[in-house]
């Protein structure tokens, strides 16, 4: 049995698709194995930064090798065989001429000219051939001429031998050619010939890891990127001049400092004749260049004038302090940064130099790392091998390609296999450690999957689906939690788990194929999937003017094209899009983190783009995600709302808290005083198993209250602070009816489909879709929102219906319309069709993932988006607005058409079997 959960792709920096899928450990089996070593010899500098490489192919040749190469190819010629004493080094090497004469050899080639060396060594000093020193020179020894042929086979070979033996593995052959003397180089080693810098051991595995230190850049110790200080933090606002601030670390230190440093810049100011109250984007770019970057040793010569530069400073001051919260402090300005050694690909020089073509292409593992998962496939189907090596590259590419096909039958084809793990969804970290498990080609094994469908668009989803039912055909169990309808209706069985949620759950409600279920009288999914309840579309919807919203201008960030896009306010607004097609890089990586550096002065970078305009008319900006409400058990639903503040001051109003003095400190189980000492407050103790999982037993002391004995003699309405928090929303809201600011945010928890929930639930215990729904609750029971005067917010949301049923996304929608009615904004990524149906505005991204995506494929109502042509989303979106859930009836194009079939069979089968 394999689980594979629905959770994010881990946090370690060192894991990637690539790692995770386990393709990564064939790709080194290949290049170590097929790969052709290059010289990685730095030749040329050019004045963008870029190096040229050296490029020539290296490889190891024995004397065998050698010889057998040159009379099957250079049969016939006249040749000299010579080794290499001297490789671009400089000096008079009069020492290594010596050297040569002693061993017996007679000649030498220096600098390409031939040279006695009898006569050369009769010249005293130590330069007898006029050698310039600072010039780097090439020093030869001539071990034999020789006419190449299979006569001379045994002369030839003890010649390269003696070569090889006398250059370390080295040796040049000068051929003749029309009296000129054409040189090939050989070695013994994996080296080339022309830089004795690059060499390399025998090609091994390991050199190919970046968890080794045999691979790993040893820059950025093979993470692939460095923490920088960026200039848009370091200058975070560019409309203030130098005498206001605009350098922000160097105005957040003490008082002495902070004078040093406004003198300083008095002093760049009137060395180069700014004023001080121009704005820092109005200054010429030399004079931003020199300002954050410093002068040159030759400029300070020149003008006399000497300058660091902010950032070598500030980097300086990071390198130098002892002081951890001068660190901390500086380490703000600072962002993750692509390695300049490795440029982002993670190896040292001579793995990145091992190269494997394909096609027109010669790529390195860290390049064929960076492409797409349908590039890739591409790339493995062309590779351009020798018999020998198509040989042993077979069993490799075979599970090479069986992963890779995977992971686009899910809709993971956008994703490039270099892609970090800790960036994935949740949904799109469970497909590819699917894709792990269904690559070993395992039979007879029970998947069991959680919410697979997480993150997918419509169009993806029917792939899955499909996939899982191959899974299914040749032999495997296929055991799914889902509330997806279509992955509900593909099923063979479904058990149907209720009737409600929490204490009210619990029992099998019903249990059949998908039509035994949509039929049963008393199932709610059955009630959803035959239609007899549904969620209607709006008889009318918002009216949203695009034209005085918030507009994205450039939008270039990832994948997006450079595109403009219009949010309106006032409203809800959907964004729309298959997977990888560029949602969250639009919302989250550029709206949401430039509304909180505009509006709450977060420090932040946000996604490439040119400017948005119109966030003055935001006055408070929400991100409601599904990051858990609090990172320890001691979080729970009362206190993340506020409702456990006002619940211990009923407490201490009681009469028994009067005549005892006690505090609403006092009914905290965070503080000392109340709380039970042995377990500190937590109610559970932890044991330590050492190699075992750590085990949770109920605290002796107090048995699970949380409080000392003292604590929970006090009782209100015969119920003390422990018993109120084992309660229920539900049993909470009729207990606490007499106390409005209580009542009103339980009654907003229940509102949102979580009556069952315990208050004092441990936050790390709720699901995401929980943690969600707790966030919303407690937006709704604020006092503005309630009385309709709270500052115009901006939510932003990612795929709120994550885990809820189809009657929760129901609750779900009438939260966010009420969020809508206050004047508010709602921005949120969705797949869900029956949000999307109900949003009043909707941007649709695409058409496709990835490379081919990031484009604006429609915007407007739901209805506008439905009748668009190419529309994926309109395309399934159309049925929905007919008040029936079915396929497409009218597909954008053959890609939906063909890719929807697989459901269609999958449905007609279950029904069959039934």
């Amino acid at each position: 049995t394999i689980a594979i959960e629905q959770r994010s792709g881990g946090h370690t920096p060192r894991s990637t698709v690539a790692t995770t899928t386990e393709i990564y450990d064939y790709l080194r089996l290949l290049y170590a194995r097929c790969g052709q070593p290059t010289c990685w010899h730095v030749v040329e500098t050019k004045k963008d930064g870029t190096q040229v490489l050296c490029g020539q192919p290296i490889s190891a040749n024995s004397a065998s090798q050698i010889v057998a190469s040159l009379i099957l190819h250079r049969d016939g010629a006249k040749a000299m065989i010579a080794a290499p004493i001297v490789r671009s080094k400089k000096g008079f090497h009069r020492e290594a001429l010596e050297l040569i004469q002693k061993q017996g050899f007679v000649r030498a080639r220096v600098d390409g000219t031939l040279v006695d060396l009898r006569e050369a060594l009769k010249e005293p000093g130590e330069n007898p051939l006029k050698l310039g020193r600072y010039e780097t020179h090439d020093v030869e020894a001539i071990v034999d001429r020789i006419s190449i042929g299979p006569d001379s086979r045994q002369r030839l070979a003890e010649s390269v031998e003696a070569a090889l033996k006398l250059a370390d593995g080295n040796v040049v052959v000068l051929i003749e050619d029309n009296g000129t003397w054409r040189e090939e180089r050989y070695s013994e080693k994996f080296a080339c010939p022309l830089h004795s810098d690059s060499s390399l051991e025998e090609l091994e595995p390991r050199l190919f890891s970046f968890n080794s230190p045999h691979g790993a850049c040893p820059t950025c110790a093979g993470l692939g990127r460095v923490q920088e200080f960026d200039e848009r933090l370091v200058i975070s606002d560019q409309a203030k001049g130098l005498g206001d601030g605009a350098i922000d670390p160097w105005r957040k230190n003490g008082k002495r400092m902070n004078i040093w440093y406004s003198r300083l810049l008095k002093k760049f100011c009137t060395s180069f004749k700014v004023d001080p109250e121009t704005p820092f984007a109005k200054l010429p770019a030399k004079v931003k260049r020199i300002l954050l970057h410093g002068l040159s040793p030759e400029d300070e010569d020149k003008l006399g004038f000497s300058w660091e530069g902010v950032m070598p400073n500030l980097k300086r001051r990071y390198l130098e302090s002892e002081s951890q919260l001068v660190k901390e402090r500086l380490t703000g300005y600072m962002t993750d940064a692509p390695c300049l050694t490795c440029k982002g690909m993670r190896l040292k020089p001579a793995a990145l130099a091992v190269r494997i073509r394909s096609g027109g292409l010669f790529l390195n593992i860290g390049e064929v790392c960076a492409l797409n998962v349908e590039k890739a496939i591409g790339f493995f189907a062309s590779l351009s091998f020798n018999a020998e090596q198509r040989m042993i590259a077979a069993p490799i590419l075979k599970e090479v390609n069986a992963r890779l096909g995977f992971l686009a039958s899910v809709g993971l084809d956008y994703l490039s296999l270099s892609r970090t793990s800790s960036t994935l969804s949740g949904g799109e970290a469970q497909r590819i450690r699917l894709a792990t498990q269904v690559g070993s080609g395992l039979v007879g094994v029970a998947y069991v999957l959680d919410e697979p469908t997480i993150g997918l668009h419509q169009k993806d989803n029917d792939r899955l689906v499909a996939t899982l039912r191959r899974l299914a055909d040749i032999g495997n169990t296929v055991l799914v939690v889902e509330h997806d309808e279509d992955m509900i209706r593909a099923a063979d069985w479904v058990v149907d788990v209720g009737p409600g949620p929490g204490r009210h759950g619990g029992t099998i409600v019903a249990s059949g194929t998908p039509i035994d279920v949509a039929s049963h009288p008393t199932s709610l999914t059955g009630a959803y999937l035959s239609g007899r309840r549904m969620i209607d579309v709006p008889a009318k919807r918002r009216t949203m003017d695009p034209s005085s919203g918030l507009v994205v201008k450039g939008a270039r960030a990832n994948n997006l094209k450079s595109i403009d896009v219009s949010f309106p306010l006032g409203g809800m607004v959907c964004v729309t899009g298959v997977s990888g097609s560029g949602k969250s890089t639009l919302v989250n990586e550029i709206l949401l983190k430039s509304a909180q550096v505009e509006v709450h002065e977060a420090r932040l970078v946000p996604g490439q783009h040119d400017r948005i305009t119109g966030l003055k008319q935001i006055e408070r900006v929400v991100e409601v995600d599904q990051s858990p409400i609090g990172r320890t058990p001691r979080s729970n639903p009362a206190t993340y709302t506020g409702i456990f503040d006002e619940i211990r001051k009923i407490y201490t109003m009681t009469s028994e808290s009067k005549i005892r003095g006690y505090e609403p400190g006092r009914f905290s189980f965070n503080v000392k005083g109340g709380r039970c000492e042995v377990c500190q407050g937590q109610g559970l103790r932890r044991i330590e198993m050492h190699f075992l999982p750590d085990v949770f037993v109920v605290c002796d002391t107090c048995k699970g209250t949380r409080y000392n004995r003292e604590t929970v003699e006090i009782r209100f309405k015969h119920k003390t602070i422990a018993d109120v928090l084992d309660m229920t929303i539900d049993d909470a809201v009729p207990f606490f009816e007499s106390h409005p600011r209580i009542r009103r945010m339980l009654e907003c928890l229940q509102e949102v489909g979580l009556g069952y929930v315990q208050l004092g639930q441990a936050s790390t215990t709720l699901s995401g879709g929980e943690a969600q729904r707790v966030k919303l609750a407690a937006e709704l029971g604020t006092a503005s929102n309630v009385n309709g005067t709270a500052a115009r917010t901006l939510y932003v949301l990612d795929e709120p219906t994550t885990g809820l049923h189809f009657d929760d996304v129901r609750k779900l929608i009438g939260v966010l319309g009420r969020l809508a009615d206050a004047n508010h904004t709602l921005v949120v990524i969705e797949h869900n069709l029956d949000v999307i149906k109900c949003a009043d505005w909707i941007i649709d991204l695409g058409p496709d993932g990835g490379d081919r995506g990031g484009q604006i494929l429609a915007v407007g109502t739901p209805e506008t988006i439905a009748k668009h042509p190419k529309s994926y989303t309109g395309a399934y979106l159309k049925s929905m607005l007919k008040g029936k859930r079915s396929e497409p009836s009218t597909e954008p194009t053959a890609t939906v058409r063909s890719e929807a079939k697989p459901a269609k069979k999958s449905r007609a089968k279950a029904g069959t079997r039934a």
